[in-house]
């Protein structure tokens, strides 16, 4: 879709102008809490399955993927002090502005999934999910967005996240596919921004 394109393109440039000093900010905090980049970058398939290096402002210790699961629990000990309210406001996210810009992302879609995770997908939900661009956030982003609260409080959550969450996740990515438009993505990202604030 142009229109959608074009609406990335203009909201994306906007955010990513305006939010420039908050950006310095979060860049400088990280910096000082935690020796490391600021960018966390992660491989995440993208739309028709195209592999891409996804942004997040870092908020984990260096290396940390080698020192746990690939999921982040809320009580996860490899999260900064920084890390912990950059993603309680699901600020981190907004770096992502950047793979929206690029065209990797869209602001509203199915949230990219690491290959992991997407090897698990039935495959005809998977071409389905996988035929527009992923986005920063979407229905699953507002259903889901205690995650990490919930997996912290499971004795496996890498189980629960496969076989309870997972499969909720991806009915709601091809509910969005399927409604989608301008108008339903207006609709989410004020929903998202109230299920933040």
């Amino acid at each position: 879709m142009i229109v959608k394109r074009l609406f990335d393109l203009v909201f994306a440039g906007l955010g990513l102008l305006f939010l420039l000093p908050l950006f310095l900010l979060i860049a400088i905090l990280i910096r000082l809490d935690s020796p490391g980049p600021v960018f966390f970058r992660q491989e995440r398939v993208g739309r028709f399955g195209v592999h891409f290096s996804i942004h997040k402002f870092r908020t984990m210790s260096v290396n940390a993927e080698s020192k746990g699961l690939l999921l982040t629990t809320g009580n996860d000990r490899r999260i900064t002090r920084i890390g912990f309210w950059l993603r309680k406001y699901k600020l981190d996210e907004l770096a992502q502005l950047i793979d929206v810009a690029q065209g990797a992302m869209s602001l509203v879609g199915p949230r990219p999934e690491v290959p992991r995770y997407m090897a698990m997908y039935p495959e005809k939900a998977r071409e389905v999910i996988l035929s527009v661009r992923p986005g920063i956030t979407d229905l699953a982003s507002i259903e889901f967005k205690d995650e990490n609260d919930i997996l912290s409080e499971s004795r496996d959550p890498e189980r629960d996240y496969i076989e309870k969450i997972l499969p909720q996740k991806i009915y709601l990515y091809q509910k969005y596919v399927s409604e989608r438009s301008l108008l339903f993505d207006l609709t989410l990202i004020f929903k998202t921004i109230r299920a933040i604030f």
